[in-house]
């Protein structure tokens, strides 16, 4: 077996060379956490903010993400969306594909955290955000966890403070890849589940040094989808766990959940045991090619909580208290779950609805 590793030399920085760590991890494949409920053209009855937008106040917060640096680690962007304009976006095309984003869900995740209004209707959480790099890291093959590894470095030695994944780990699809290798089924599963215990590590890893980073001034957190493999309209229990990245610690992980006229409930195939939630059903942003569409997933609630972040993040920033850990700590307390549906289940939303600053 010829199996490709990757190793990543923590030490960005010449005065962390007596502390630099390493990591060794097989390179495994990361896919799109595709959408749900992939609906055409949309248009809301009237002007004003998505639902979305109002759950977590961001519509009556008094920050927009001015002065805050966002990354999207995506399927890239349609830069001449009009819902893009007067933001500069630094992009870099990780994958053998075109730098333009070719599938849209690049384009609609960040529409969700900087997008401008779109014909009177708000779909960008922080709109005060004027610079921001989009990764792309997922081709129509995927990608693979190096893709990632490198751009998250990239973005946070451009200075990015959030950094917005709508991606996992393809467990399945490492085992395929390996049996279609030579190996036996059994081996295959075998080398697929160290692989993924090695990525989570890696990961861990890498979160773990960007916190050490903060020492010489790099201020950033990573914002992950927790997956939609869960299918609760089959099974109650049919609950599967948050995927990798975002399981990994130092990583906000992010459930999906939706409106109702009982209240917020947690989608249906939101992966359990993330630590909030963010509104991932039906969810309008920008489409490719302009305009606007609906989606659903946790790929749709980790913009928002990665919009709110920055919200958090401008915040923190006018009273001089901004750091990566005091941003985690203040986007997981800030969430509630008043307004969710009697009966729910802690594990399904974690800390509840994010919420933006109000004051």
């Amino acid at each position: 077996m010829n199996e490709q590793c990757l190793f990543i030399e923590l030490d960005g920085a010449a005065s962390l060379a007596q502390e630099r760590g390493t990591s060794v991890a097989p390179v495994i494949p990361m896919k799109l956490i595709e959408p749900l409920d992939d609906g055409p053209d949309a248009a809301p009855a009237a002007p004003g903010p998505t639902w979305g937008i109002t759950a977590v106040g961001a519509d009556t917060s008094p920050f927009t993400g001015a002065g805050i640096v966002a990354a999207i680690l995506d399927t890239g962007i349609d830069r001449s969306h009009p819902a893009f304009a007067g933001v500069q976006l630094e992009r870099r095309n990780f994958t053998s594909e075109s730098d333009d984003d070719e599938h849209g869900h690049g384009t609609h995740c960040a529409g969700t955290v900087f997008g401008r209004d779109v014909n009177g209707t708000r779909i960008g959480v922080a709109p005060g955000i004027t610079k921001a790099f989009i990764g792309k890291v997922l081709g129509s093959g995927g990608g693979g966890s190096d893709q990632i590894v490198q751009a998250i470095q990239w973005a946070v030695n451009g200075g990015a403070n959030v950094i917005s994944m709508s991606l996992g780990i393809d467990f399945p699809g490492f085992v395929k890849e390996l049996e279609e290798g030579g190996l036996p089924t059994e081996l295959a599963t075998s080398v697929a589940l160290e692989g993924y215990r090695t990525n989570v590590m890696l990961f861990e890893r890498l979160a773990s040094f960007l916190s050490a980073q903060e020492a010489f001034g790099s201020k950033a957190i990573l914002v992950a989808a927790a997956g939609n493999e869960s299918q609760r309209q089959v099974n109650a229990d049919f609950e599967i766990s948050v995927a990798p990245p975002a399981v990994a610690d130092g990583i906000v992980s992010v459930a999906a959940v939706g409106t109702g006229a009982q209240g917020f409930s947690v989608a249906d195939f939101s992966n359990v045991g993330a630590r909030l939630s963010g509104p991932g059903v039906n969810i309008q942003s920008a489409k490719l090619g302009g305009g606007l569409r609906s989606m659903s997933g946790t790929s749709m609630a980790t913009p928002h909580v990665a919009g709110v972040a920055a919200l958090w993040a401008q915040k923190l920033s006018t009273g001089n208290q901004f750091s990566g850990h005091l941003l985690a700590a203040r986007l997981v307390s800030s969430a509630t779950t008043d307004g969710m549906r009697t009966g729910f289940d802690p594990g399904d939303i974690g800390a509840g609805m994010v919420q933006a600053p109000q004051n």
